[in-house]
């Protein structure tokens, strides 16, 4: 059952600093086993990882060759794609694209007093590596959001790497990759992916930044490999917070919520709200979605586990 937490009772404060003590990362310590996967990555290459990929995704693979994810097999994704999600992707990688054009800095040149010359200029990154997650869940956003950047800015090589568990990969995720003008993309995931990318293979060149979502394993991956390759930063489990009043649609305010429990068990949605009617009523809501939505067992772990409705006396007391 969701968290309820009443600014008015006296046990309130020792709720709310529970809450906030509470350990949502995976509790098997994962550095020793993730060091390992590096090492033997480093050492061994492609052999390594389809050890690894066939061990965790659940696919059989033999050939380095067949990590890679052909030109064909993108074709027929797009094909398969309903038209109009397709047109939809379309509108949402124009829309990114636009804001990301407006970030590009400029360079500066100029002379001083002295007769110097100063300045700086902006070098885009040659080679960048995108990891999609394609686990627990797998979204298209996150291949528009970690590659049309990359694109805005220069970057000459495009690699992307998304687990396929039992050879299954939403062909969305590969439009997506076509419609973004990835170079590569590989059928492999967790931190042998990542230290692939970081230290290269025989079949898979190294970059020079790994970005993009992932698990315990992959934050982990990423943070060890870190100086050797740069990163975005390190991603703990989804969160979402809002704050409502009694005003809004709880039916909408409940489908906020549900958007980040459904990314994973232990993702966490909060709700701060100043009626305590109001909080019935979404909390109502959350289960009445969550006997339609395709992943409720994700959800209702999420919402039921680390989920929290926190009820104050006056919506000042909230984040502004």
């Amino acid at each position: 059952m969701v968290n309820k937490l009443f600014e008015k009772d006296a046990t309130f404060e020792a709720g709310f600093m529970d809450l906030l003590g509470q350990k949502r990362e995976t509790d098997a310590d994962v550095n020793a086993a993730v060091a390992e996967i590096i090492a033997d990555v480093r050492a061994r290459g492609d052999a390594a990882v389809i050890d690894y990929t066939n061990r965790f995704d659940r696919l059989t693979l033999s050939t380095a060759e067949e990590l890679k994810v052909s030109a064909s097999e993108v074709s027929a994704a797009v094909h398969a794609c309903d038209p109009e999600t397709l047109d939809a992707l379309k509108i949402a990688a124009d829309r990114i694209r636009s804001y990301h054009e407006k970030q590009r800095p400029d360079d500066l040149s100029y002379v001083d007093e002295d007769q110097i010359e100063l300045g700086y200029r902006w070098t885009p990154i040659e080679n960048v590596g995108l990891y999609v997650p394609g686990g627990l869940a797998t979204y298209p956003s996150s291949v528009l959001m970690n590659a049309i950047p990359a694109k805005v800015a220069g970057a000459s090589r495009l690699v992307m790497v998304v687990p396929t568990p039992d050879g299954n990969i939403n062909p969305l995720v590969l439009a997506a990759a076509d419609l973004c003008g990835v170079d590569e993309i590989y059928r492999i995931g967790g931190a042998q992916a990542v230290a692939a990318l970081a230290y290269g293979t025989d079949s898979i060149a190294a970059v020079d930044k790994i970005v993009g979502p992932g698990n315990a394993y992959v934050a982990t991956a990423k943070k060890q490999v870190f100086g050797t390759v740069g990163i975005d930063m390190i991603a703990g489990p989804s969160e979402i917070l809002v704050v409502a009043d009694d005003q809004n649609d709880p039916a909408w305010i409940a489908a906020d919520l549900l958007s980040q429990a459904e990314h994973d068990p232990v993702a966490q949605s909060i709700l701060i709200t100043d009626s305590a009617d109001y909080a019935k009523e979404v909390e109502a809501a959350v289960e009445h979605h969550l006997k339609s939505l395709p992943r409720t067992e994700i959800a209702a772990t999420s919402w039921n586990d680390y989920g929290a409705i926190i009820v104050i006396e006056n919506l000042s007391a909230a984040p502004a």
